[in-house]
């Protein structure tokens, strides 16, 4: 089953073969591995990042988050099957390692930090009526589309005075999305109940980076995941949204180096 998940990613690795901690990011819903462009360029050791299921130059459109732990899984098991792993997710990012962590506990005796950026464990708002209908339309389409019409609407996922850059890149990112990803990953999101799941967390060091004006997962989502590990870092970012590996770089990738 691994080589044909690993046909269908899009898996891209940088820095020294002969690390021996290897960093793997994983980017949010609607986003791509380009997400982690300047935060990969500053870290030490290797770094393997790939594209999800239906997102980016990756292909397959389907997929439950417990099938994008067991991508997750492969991923690991082809780029860096030996050595020390830190693991950063990034929104549903996160959610992946949490149900790498209920899936497969054992591999998390290798894990020597694992970064939560902007991300939840559960209780995710239900689909609005409007996502509802706007999804029979969005599955049946290859393409999401429209990226450069939809970057105003993502204004909103960032915080005070994004680069507007960053911006175009996130809408250009959603638009490339496959649409039966985009909607099926949107149910999934209602379904995700994983707080148990940090349990295995509780020994591996972590740190839990929130947005303050986070609209996607508000602070509140952040605060169960520190409370749930408390011996966790707490980072909050002031008036900073969602997308934070390209909202504050500079400094994810400083909290990530410094599991490394």
């Amino acid at each position: 089953m691994a080589p044909l998940v690993l046909d269908r990613l899009n898996v891209v690795t940088s820095g020294p073969a002969g690390s021996d901690v290897t960093a793997v990011l994983l980017h949010g819903w609607t986003m791509d591995l380009t997400t982690w462009d300047r935060v990969a360029a500053a870290l030490p050791g290797r770094v393997v990042r790939y594209d999800v299921r239906g997102h980016g130059r990756s292909s397959g459109c389907t997929g439950s988050i417990s099938e994008l732990a067991d991508d997750l899984a492969a991923v690991i098991e082809a780029h860096a099957p030996t050595g020390r792993l830190v693991l950063a997710g990034h929104s549903l990012g996160g959610m992946t390692i949490m149900a790498l962590a209920e899936q497969r506990p054992e591999l998390f005796e290798r894990v020597a930090g694992v970064a939560l950026v902007a991300t939840s464990c559960g209780d995710l708002p239900p689909l609005s009526g409007l996502e509802r209908l706007a999804g029979r339309w969005l599955a049946k389409r290859a393409k999401v589309g429209f990226g450069r019409l939809i970057a105003p609407g993502l204004r909103v996922t960032f915080g005070r005075r994004p680069r507007w850059a960053d911006v175009r890149a996130a809408a250009m990112m959603a638009g490339n999305t496959c649409g039966e990803a985009f909607v099926g990953i949107r149910r999934e999101l209602t379904l995700h109940q994983r707080k148990e799941a940090l349990a295995v967390l509780s020994d591996v060091p972590t740190v839990v980076m929130a947005g303050s004006w986070d609209v996607l997962t508000p602070m509140r989502h952040s605060r169960v995941l520190a409370e749930a590990l408390p011996s966790a870092e707490f980072v909050i970012y002031p008036r900073t949204g969602h997308m934070l590996p390209l909202e504050r770089p500079e400094d994810v990738a400083r909290r990530i180096a410094a599991l490394m």
